[in-house]
């Protein structure tokens, strides 16, 4: 793996990094780094405008096919393109689901159809998408959905619950996982499908965190209606092309909230020697070893997209998961340490938005980032099955032999 830029990437990286310059101006410059982990209730106007600024330059879905507005950009640039993106502390996306997740998937496994209604909208900036997968039963376990879809004439009724679905009090639609047969096996008989989420149908309850915020939801559907021919993939194959939406979630991405990390790490590394903590020997050793993981973690994330293309997840994509989501739940852990007791205290009043620092959000929300996307232990059962070949666990404990 050669991790210098070709002269064709290097040109690209030019012109990713003067457009960022040229257009992080005025309102955009001031909504820099608006919208990350733990604060995506700041600026969201501002960051719409900025999503459709992306679309109207050809910036969103670079790496769509060129027949669907993409540029058809190789993994290198779309890499270079996610770390460009980072480096220039560019206002955090608020269309990622529909491009980086739906967009894919309908790209792969969508009509002809589909892929003319709702590509567009999302390349511009114009609809934004949440996704309906956990419910209160079925988090990492995915097969247990029980959210039900039935025909109804030339529509689907939807009644039942998800939960922890990001963004879902500002999307527009929603791409849904949803039992179509009761009657076949827990993998079978679930479907795929896309549902508008502006109908009488649907409530979407926000969930405050720790953070204070609540980007996570909520959604109730009771009686909630789609078209009939508003299915990705075939009726009842819904899980293959769930598992596909996983795979592009395990995507380049990660490549530009690893910019991000290393900027929290720096951050974390001046506290540190601002305030001699930097002197003490475990905590120097702490840091040391943060920083040499972050670079691994980089090294491993490279290797895992090389050679992949399409909706399959590489072998090394729990690796990546399990490594990046496990550093940074020890950063926030690291960072809090280095402040000692002053980062137990927050301003701001008990029953209302907590006036947090930096320092604070990232140790408060990087607490859930071994639990969403598939939890630490689900990644280490995922690669000992999957990667190195091992027993399954065992579904249930042996029934004691009478004596």
């Amino acid at each position: 793996m050669d991790l210098r830029d070709s002269p064709e990437d290097a040109d690209f990286r030019s012109e990713a990094r003067g457009w960022l310059e040229a257009k992080l101006v005025g309102d955009f410059a001031e909504a820099r780094g608006a919208g990350r982990a733990g604060s995506e209730h700041e600026g969201r106007e501002i960051r719409l405008a900025w999503e459709r600024k992306l679309g109207a330059d050809g910036w969103i879905g670079i790496g769509w096919p060129t027949e669907w507005g993409g540029r058809g950009a190789p993994m290198s640039q779309q890499v270079i393109w996610n770390e460009e993106y980072s480096r220039a502390d560019a206002p955090a996306r608020v269309g990622v689901m529909g491009e980086g997740l739906i967009g894919p998937t309908l790209i792969a496994y969508g009509t002809e159809a589909q892929k003319r209604r709702f590509l567009e909208p999302i390349r511009l900036g114009k609809e934004l998408w949440c996704q309906g997968y956990s419910e209160p039963d079925a988090g990492s376990d995915l097969a247990n959905v029980q959210t039900k879809a039935v025909r109804d004439g030339d529509e689907w009724s939807i009644t039942g619950q998800k939960v922890w679905t990001s963004y879902a009090q500002w999307s527009d639609w929603c791409f849904l996982v949803a039992r179509t047969d009761p009657e076949q096996p827990r993998h079978k008989g679930l479907s795929y499908l896309l549902v508008p989420m502006a109908q009488p149908g649907i409530e979407v309850r926000p969930i405050r965190q720790l953070t204070g915020t609540a980007e996570f939801n909520e959604v109730f559907f009771s009686g909630a209606r789609t078209e009939a021919d508003l299915v990705v993939g075939e009726v009842n194959d819904g899980w293959r092309v769930a598992l596909a939406t996983l795979a592009f979630e395990r995507g380049v991405g990660l490549l530009g909230e690893i910019v991000h990390f290393h900027k929290q790490l720096d951050r974390v590394l001046q506290t540190a020697q601002k305030n001699g903590r930097a002197a003490e020997p475990v905590l120097r050793q702490r840091l040391a070893e943060s920083y040499v993981r972050l670079f691994i973690l980089r090294l491993n994330t490279l290797r895992s997209l090389t050679g992949v293309e399409g909706p399959v997840a590489p072998p090394q994509a729990p690796i990546s998961k399990l490594f990046w989501a496990s550093w940074h739940r020890d950063l926030g852990e690291l960072a809090m340490d280095v402040l000692g007791t002053e980062a137990t205290v927050a301003e701001g009043p008990a029953d209302g938005p907590y006036a947090l620092t930096e320092t604070q959000r990232i140790f408060l929300f990087s607490r859930a980032d071994t639990i969403y996307g598939g939890s630490n232990e689900i990644q280490h059962n995922v690669i000992g099955e999957r990667v190195l070949g091992l027993p399954p666990e065992p579904k249930a404990l042996p029934k004691a032999v009478p004596a």
